[in-house]
């Protein structure tokens, strides 16, 4: 479909010296020069010097950049038979992937744990008895791990890029492993990966967007990039019956024998982003937050660190903290396997972290991915997909769904000091990984609550291509205690956001992935919650097409030739074709009933189906603490 022809901007076709240096570099994959974990993992208690960090980070992304071949070699024997193995773009079969020897010099204790984890994972609890972890069918096609990119130009093939977007980029995190997986493997287990496209900025009509792609660089990451294996556990897949014992035990023998340190933390920091206080951070709810940078300039990504926010951090952080539009404080919670098992706390605007508010109310431990937020309250789902830790022994899973269990909305005064004011209202059925939006009406006598309601719970975490989310709009009165709930659409949506700047406030609008099936997004429907009670609220609707799937869209609000209105922005993410193997990076019309394509960027590389993302704009990116 042509470019929508009230939108205005100019396309640009400047390569930057850096990216073209990197790009061109024959020695960029032989440079050997690696810190080990200890030297290069830190905690991030005030803003990082810029300067210093970027130059001491370049050996370590260049051994990254070796190590992702040897990923890419690993797994492609999980690639064949996937069309995109099949009809590789030009693009991506220039660099052929190379195996790269483990280190020769293991240690002893190392070496018996992984001999230990090869017997269970043989003979125990082999990855092929579970298909919906087996590597071989996680680790395909599209969901197959890539190299690391350095800042690449990318020429934009349609259209224009839209002048609110200029300057900004568009960062989209996922799993990406860095090695082939010993045993199970979950689609949440894999490293966290960036994938940032640097748009350009007003001022530059020649330049053209820059694709960067690296690993976060967690703890996890930098202990397994040293020792050139699998070290620590998959969380998600690992644990399970008989073979979880065994292997809770191996990892038991590597902290005593100093091959980890659960302290400096277990996460994965592949989920999504946020940006507030000046810095930008990658986020996985296991662990807390690591310190991400995108050099505005060239378009590297970097990471600074672990952050513990001066100390008053622990364990970990919602990768779905709420950021209000209005105030710019940032809400979030903690939840985990020990009471309290929902901890809330909240941030100023410069980043400061306030006390923390333990929830002693929720009485047992359940799977707590998100919530949300209005003008004065916090609201908690607590829905049937509950920690068992002693689930193993039975033969199962440390988290499974439990269909006795009634979920409930929890509701707290956003700025309690303790949960004393928390109130729980029962709403059966009712069970969400994640939230669009919730405001108040009625004078603040009744809550609003906007959010894809999973159908199928039981399969929510092992077989995702089953589950089915319907998107509900709930009434919860205050004053009475009475529970409504509309559905807005009958259609398998999830992955929805809204104007950035409606978080908390009455808004009418979202933009959902269309399930096809879930985790894979086929296009993108727009839901007027205005709607609610006349059938489908569906407005407008793209299909990518045959074999085209996307991932979690993004709005960015036009606030340079905008009208103000609450829809008038773009919609941008980016599809991969699985016939052809073409990437790209796609900005959609988010006020035209077909949400027409305005802009397409080609991508050099693949981007994997991943899970959140975040448009970082061209004054955020600069307001970057150095």
């Amino acid at each position: 479909m042509s470019a929508h022809p009230s939108r205005s901007s100019r396309r640009v076709g400047y390569i930057s010296p850096a990216a073209s240096a990197a790009a061109q570099n024959s020695g960029y994959r032989k440079k050997k020069s690696t810190p080990s974990a200890a030297a290069t993992a830190t905690v991030v208690t005030s803003p990082p010097a810029t300067d210093n960090a970027q130059s001491s980070t370049a050996p370590k992304q260049t051994e990254q950049q070796d190590k992702g071949e040897r990923v890419a070699a690993k797994t492609n024997t999980s690639r064949i038979g996937t069309a995109s193995a099949r009809t590789r773009a030009p693009s991506q079969a220039r660099a052929q992937p190379r195996r790269r020897p483990a280190p020769a010099a293991a240690s002893l204790p190392m070496a018996f744990c992984s001999a230990l984890e090869e017997a269970i994972n043989t003979f125990v609890d082999p990855p092929a008895l579970r298909p919906s972890v087996d590597p071989r069918n996680v680790l395909s096609a599209n969901f197959a791990p890539v190299d690391e990119l350095p800042p690449t130009p990318c020429p934009v093939v349609r259209g224009a890029i839209p002048r609110c977007l200029a300057g900004g980029a568009y960062i989209r995190n996922g799993p990406n492993p860095q090695h082939l997986p010993r045993g199970p493997h979950h689609l949440f287990d894999g490293d966290g990966m960036l994938h940032s496209l640097l748009l350009p900025t007003a001022e530059s009509p020649s330049s053209d967007p820059i694709l960067c792609s690296r690993y976060v660089q967690t703890y996890k990451y930098l202990v397994e990039r040293d020792a050139g294996a699998p070290v620590m556990p998959n969380v998600f897949s690992g644990f399970h019956g008989l073979g979880g014992l065994a292997r809770g035990a191996v990892v038991a023998a590597r902290v005593l024998t100093g091959q980890m340190n659960p302290a400096e933390g277990v996460g994965l920091a592949n989920t999504s982003l946020v940006f507030f206080g000046g810095r930008l951070y990658a986020l996985g709810e296991s662990d807390l937050p690591y310190t991400v940078r995108v050099d505005p300039a060239t378009g590297e990504v970097t990471t600074h660190g672990r952050c513990d926010f001066g100390g008053r951090l622990f364990m970990g952080m919602t990768a779905h903290p709420k950021k209000d539009p209005v105030t710019g404080e940032v809400f979030a919670f903690r939840y985990g396997p020990v009471p309290p098992f929902v901890t809330y706390f909240r941030f100023d605007p410069a980043g400061n972290k306030g006390p923390d508010v333990p929830i002693f109310s929720v009485q047992q431990p359940s799977f707590l991915h998100d919530f949300a937020v209005t003008e004065r309250y916090a609201i908690f789902p607590e829905i049937q997909i509950v920690m068992q830790p002693m689930g193993m022994v039975a033969g199962g899973a440390p988290v499974g769904a439990d269909s006795g269990k009634v979920p409930r909305i929890g509701v707290l005064p956003k700025y309690a000091t303790d949960e004393s004011e928390m109130r729980w209202f029962e709403v059966p059925g009712f069970n969400i990984m994640h939230t669009l939006n919730a405001w108040e009406e009625a004078d603040g006598e009744e809550l609003v609550l906007v959010a894809p309601n999973i159908l199928s719970v039981e399969h929510a975490l092992e077989r995702m291509e089953l589950v089915h989310a319907c998107v509900e709009k709930v009434r919860v009165n205050l004053r009475t205690g009475a529970v409504s709930r509309t559905p807005l659409s009958a259609g398998n949506l999830d992955f929805g956001v809204i104007h950035p700047g409606y978080l908390g406030r009455r808004n009418r609008y979202g933009y959902l992935g269309i399930g096809d099936p879930m985790p894979k997004i086929g296009g993108v429907a727009k839901l007027d919650f205005d709607r609610a009670g006349t059938g489908d609220c569906t407005v407008a609707r793209r299909d990518f097409g045959p074999g085209c799937f996307a991932g979690e869209p993004f709005f960015v609000p036009d606030d340079v030739e905008g009208d103000g209105n609450e829809d008038d922005g773009y919609v941008v993410c980016y599809v991969h074709n699985e016939r052809t193997g073409e990437n790209r990076f796609v900005v959609m019309d988010a006020r035209s009933p077909q949400l027409d394509i305005v802009a397409e960027v080609e991508l050099p590389a693949r981007v994997p189906y991943g899970f959140h993302g975040l448009f970082v704009t061209k004054a955020e990116l600069q307001a970057q603490q150095q």
